[in-house]
């Protein structure tokens, strides 16, 4: 149930259904000729389940963009698929493979730690590369030829600072894991809420602990304005209903992520009681391109990642249409490019490429199974904006 989602053996297809890189050198380009595409993300691993949504929503995204077409002009939109399965070293070698096969663009990463390795190898090969689901912040401003297509870590963070609009003087308590996923949820707590005046604490749970009930006990003694949970792993039935039991959710106002459908259970009895901050949710949104993803994706019903995989597809588009094969006239054209997205208004900030985009307050209602989660606020993109990043290069 996080906040700062940690975004990940390159598919048999691959190197069977591809040519060579003298083929595809010799293949014409211009009017008539493939844009060709590499979509390098998590189909096995941890985030499988993310890398899933994001296809999803690639595809769906791909037919909007282009009109049910799959083309840009004359030129059809083909596209490859590699695994990397979390694997920082699986998800290089794809891509190498597939700039060696004349891959100008590139997209996936599930995983932040993928995200981090991608990037450099776009800079070096000078290709384009957008980054998906992948949270960390490091992929903002890292090179000219890296964007996103997700939200990063500072956005979640600035969406739970909007339930303490006057933070001075107010007490933030980050009940969370012992470790580096922890950390760095504290850290960013600590920089946005607590650089806006709030006084910040950290409750750092044994990353092996089973029995919650002490740690629900010193969060309600701390008598914190806010409590903001960030929790990762199968212990968190049992954390919440801890919380729960000893009072906490009722003693202050606690917030955290909301990840995706399959988590939502893990909420039990506690699940109505938490204020929610959310990079997407089904119901968040409704316009054009909503209701276009939902037509595309698994029984209707959109999930977290979906979003963002339909924006890379309307970035990929836009980049072939303003830049052709000229992979500096794509990365001018996304520069401070505007759009209407899934989540709404999104722009491509032109500095350090962040991806400017709403983000959103919710509460869950229901109970078990039916446990939803329902719109309490869209967050303008201004009131979720990372501070300016410098390009690295």
């Amino acid at each position: 149930m996080l906040v700062a989602v940690l975004g990940l053996s390159v598919a048999a297809a691959l190197a069977s259904a591809c040519s060579s890189p003298q083929e595809a050198a010799n293949e014409p380009v211009g009017d008539g000729a493939p844009i060709k595409v590499g979509l390098v993300y998590s189909q096995t691993g941890p985030l499988a389940g993310y890398g899933k949504q994001y296809i999803e929503g690639w595809k769906a995204g791909l037919a909007f963009a282009t009109k049910g077409t799959g083309k840009v002009g004359n030129r059809p939109v083909e596209v490859k698929e590699a695994d990397d399965a979390g694997d920082a070293a699986k998800a290089v070698s794809a891509g190498k493979d597939l700039i060696g096969q004349g891959y100008k663009i590139l997209a996936g990463s599930t995983s932040s730690a993928v995200a981090t390795q991608m990037a450099p190898l776009a800079a070096q090969n000078k290709v384009l590369f957008i980054s998906g689901p992948a949270a960390t912040d490091a992929v903002t401003g890292i090179n000219k030829y890296t964007f996103r297509s997700g939200r990063q870590s500072y956005q979640d963070v600035l969406a739970a600072k909007s339930y303490l609009p006057a933070p001075s003087g107010k007490k933030v308590l980050v009940f969370t894991q012992e470790g580096a996923f922890g950390k760095s949820n504290a850290d960013a707590v600590k920089a946005v809420i607590g650089g806006a005046g709030a006084t910040v604490d950290t409750l750092a749970v044994p990353a092996n602990a089973t029995d919650f009930t002490g740690f629900a006990v010193q969060a309600k003694n701390a008598k914190a304005d806010m409590i903001f949970v960030a929790w990762a792993g199968t212990t968190a039935t049992a954390m919440w209903q801890a919380l729960d039991q000893q009072g906490v959710l009722g003693s202050a106002l606690v917030v955290t992520g909301i990840d995706q459908r399959a988590s939502w259970p893990t909420f039990g009895a506690a699940g109505g009681k938490i204020s929610l901050l959310a990079h997407y949710f089904d119901g968040a949104s409704d316009n054009q391109a909503t209701a276009a993803l939902r037509q595309g994706v698994s029984g209707g019903k959109i999930d977290l990642f979906n979003p963002d995989g339909f924006t890379a597809a309307q970035m990929v588009v836009r980049a072939a249409q303003e830049g052709g094969d000229d992979v500096d006239k794509m990365v001018t054209a996304l520069e401070g490019y505007s759009f209407d997205g899934v989540k709404g208004k999104l722009t491509v900030r032109k500095e350090d490429h962040a991806l400017l985009q709403p983000m959103f307050q919710g509460k869950f209602s229901g109970s078990g199974t039916d446990l939803k989660p329902d719109l309490i606020k869209a967050l303008d993109p201004a009131d979720a904006t990372p501070p300016v990043a410098q390009m690295k290069g």
